[in-house]
């Protein structure tokens, strides 16, 4: 099946990213970047000492004193084990004049940067300029504490300045527009992705893409010839019989779409000190679509009537003229039993929320392409009201800006020119700082912690950075 072959594809390339991180990284990251982690166990368990009595007892004969039983010891007390961890948060940082250069010559000591008010100290500092690492201060070891042994940091041995992952959302890709997907990538690869960047891309659909991590420029033609859309028509979703929760099979394809971003997100928080760009190449998402024409193919499927000559709203009716002849909403359907989506909205801004605090840990910054560019009407043969095609593309073109305005990229939608918009960011993807501190703040209950950057050098900067990140969730355990 297409979608099972989308997850193994996905399994492959979080392994390829899992072994290029093992090169880059100094261990596995914990809400945030993490240098290390140290375990100190007491060892003091010792056989307990025989009691003074029978010590000092004198032997006495078999006859004269009555067999006792041996005595078990008693059980030992499990180990004590104390662990400690120690954060290093990683944030990278635009910073450009009033003529709307960027500044290449500011040095470690040039930036402070808060946490939530608190000044914080800077242990990395990593200057890419022109896609390429000119200074990498590495971080010293974390502050030493009494009782926590940290072993040291291992070097970076990857110089690799610029590293990208593509994501073909297939599932969400129109199929006629294959053509025109196919293109953006050969774009993508002229004027993105350069000799010397590191990228990788995997797919959410049958086309069934994963490529590890690589430079190897001609692995992107070949992902280009296996592109082919395979998203839902307006008949698709119309046509079928709504779930719990609406159309089924829409919230079933968004969240394969999900999983999988979030997935790869969470392989990239290994990758440290560098700036990831996570190209998302997708037509949006909606969770409620054509609210209005599924309500009305719903009641003709019931044997009513309906009158479609009013925008925006169902007038269905009970054939023969029986029953009221307004909305089907009001005489027909039990208003109390019409909760099956009415949180369509919410639900979809929650995970959208959740793959953006995730990439803010991974310090991953995503953009967002729709490659439907200008869009238009319907097409001829798709019976959608104009209303309704115009609501729902404004709620997937907004999902694509909600995913890059959190994370501190651009949403490329609603235009054609995507050769001004890939030169953006190929702009933004090579001169950067990346600052690295250690948060002085312990509470693990502060879920959200907001950051500020400032250039105490005099002049007049614009600076571009991530304003806040949130700390990663404890791992779920089972309970029985």
């Amino acid at each position: 099946m297409t979608i099972m072959t989308a997850h193994l594809s996905r399994r492959m390339l979080s392994i390829a990213l899992a072994v290029f991180a093992a090169g880059v990284a100094t261990s596995t990251v914990s809400g945030v970047e993490r240098p290390g982690l140290s375990t100190v166990e007491a060892r003091a368990a010792q056989k307990p000492a025989a009691p003074a009595a029978a010590q000092n007892a004198t032997p006495q004969p078999a006859a004269q004193k009555p067999a006792t039983p041996t005595q078990q010891p008693a059980a030992q007390q499990p180990r004590e084990i104390i662990r400690r961890s120690v954060d290093l948060i990683t944030t990278d940082v635009i910073v450009r004049n009033s003529d709307g250069q960027f500044v290449a010559d500011l040095s470690k000591g040039d930036f402070d940067v808060y946490e939530d008010g608190v000044k914080q100290d800077l242990v990395t500092f990593v200057l890419t300029h022109g896609g390429r690492i000119l200074n990498d201060v590495a971080a010293p070891p974390p502050p030493v504490q009494e009782g926590i042994l940290l072993p040291p940091p291992r070097p970076t041995n990857d110089a690799s300045g610029r590293i990208f992952l593509i994501f073909v959302d297939d599932l969400h890709l129109d199929f006629r527009n294959t053509g025109r997907i196919r293109d953006l990538f050969k774009k993508i690869g002229k004027e993105l992705i350069h000799d010397g960047d590191m990228f990788g891309i995997v797919s959410s659909g049958p086309s069934s893409i994963a490529i590890d991590m690589t430079y190897d420029h001609k692995r992107i033609d070949e992902a280009a010839n296996k592109i082919a859309g395979n998203g839902l028509k307006p008949s698709d979703i119309i046509d079928v019989p709504e779930g719990q929760q609406g159309p089924p099979e829409v919230r079933y394809r968004a969240h394969v779409a999900f999983s999988t971003v979030y997935d790869t997100l969470k392989n990239l928080e290994q990758v440290h000190n560098r700036r990831k760009a996570f190209i998302y190449v997708s037509n949006g998402y909606d969770y409620n679509p054509f609210a209005t024409s599924r309500e009305r193919a719903s009641a003709e499927r019931m044997g009513m009537n309906c009158d479609s000559s009013v925008p925006g709203q169902a007038n269905c009716s009970a054939p023969n003229g029986g029953g009221d002849s307004g909305n089907s909403s009001s005489s027909d359907v039990n208003p109390f039993d019409r909760t099956s989506n009415e949180f369509a909205a919410a639900d979809l801004a929650a995970e959208l929320a959740e793959v953006t605090r995730e990439a803010n840990r991974a310090n991953a910054t995503i953009y967002t392409i729709d490659p439907r560019g200008l869009v238009g009407g319907p097409d001829l043969d798709e019976k959608v009201d104009m209303t309704e095609w115009q609501n729902y593309i404004r709620e997937s073109q907004n999902s694509l800006r909600t995913l890059a305005e959190l994370t501190g990229g651009i949403a490329v939608i609603n235009q054609n020119d995507f050769d001004k918009a890939l030169k953006r960011i190929d702009a933004e993807t090579s001169d950067y700082y990346v600052l690295g501190y250690y948060s002085t703040n312990p509470d693990p209950l502060k879920k959200k912690r907001n950051i500020e950057i400032r250039v105490n050098r005099k002049g007049n900067y614009d600076l571009k950075y991530r304003t806040s990140y949130t700390l990663k969730p404890p791992p779920r355990t089972n309970t029985r």
